[in-house]
């Protein structure tokens, strides 16, 4: 069990941890293909998503918004569609508006309590300031793959934000949902870790690539990291 005492700061992966991003993408595609008459199922949809994301955050880097307008051209090429620019720029145009989850919120004014809070995301940081509102909190660190010129699971996102830290690594706790972007390079660095599993119950990875890794805890929700960390 984590001695959660031990522990200075939390640092926390963004869209799938924090915010709904499967949601949010769902919603943001569904009019896309609407406007093609396509239809696609949303763990199909998904699936695509995590594949695409995943090959174009590959170097050389480019912008998260040129990112997701690579993933809506490869998502053309998939399910037989021509996008517009309209089409290529929905996912970064509705970004902001992606929701938190329920429970995010409450739960993260309850760890800033005891904890200073990180982000280490992979996003623009244009694109996070809407949802930094959205979140509601203010975070001590926030460390985006536009300022470290990569995207997880490099390792730079994590060694930069270690560095900006300035705390040895065993007073860090990462908390994420994606054993692909997060767990897996957060381990190797000797980071402790919490997979906040928002697909318990579901088969699949969703809008992740598959990943090996075990973390040093698991749990369904942040709501419940934060009942732990009070206990």
């Amino acid at each position: 069990m984590i001695d959660f005492d031990t522990y200075e700061i939390l640092s926390f992966d963004c869209y799938g941890t924090l915010i709904d991003w499967e949601a949010g993408i769902l919603s943001s595609l569904a009019p896309v293909l609407a406007r093609h008459g396509l239809s696609v199922p949303d763990e199909a949809l998904l699936q695509a998503f995590g594949q695409l994301e995943s090959a174009a955050e590959q170097a050389p880097y480019r912008t998260y918004a040129e990112v997701l307008g690579e993933v809506v051209e490869g998502l053309g090429r998939r399910f037989g569609f021509m996008p517009d620019a309209a089409d290529r720029g929905a996912l970064a145009a509705s970004l902001a508006d992606w929701p938190p989850f329920p429970d995010t919120r409450k739960a993260l004014r309850a760890l800033k309590s005891k904890y200073r809070l990180a982000i280490i995301s992979n996003i623009d940081d244009d694109l996070f300031a809407g949802t930094a509102v959205t979140l509601g909190v203010e975070f001590d660190w926030i460390i985006t793959a536009r300022q470290v010129g990569s995207y997880k699971p490099s390792l730079e996102n994590f060694r930069q934000a270690l560095a900006r830290f300035g705390v040895p690594s065993d007073r860090v706790l990462h908390v994420a949902q994606s054993l692909f972007h997060d767990i897996a390079p957060a381990r190797s660095l000797g980071l402790s870790t919490v997979w906040v599993n928002r697909r318990h119950g579901r088969t699949g990875s969703g809008a992740t690539p598959p990943a090996s890794a075990r973390p040093d805890l698991e749990v369904p929700d942040l709501k419940t990291l934060a009942h732990l960390t009070a206990v």
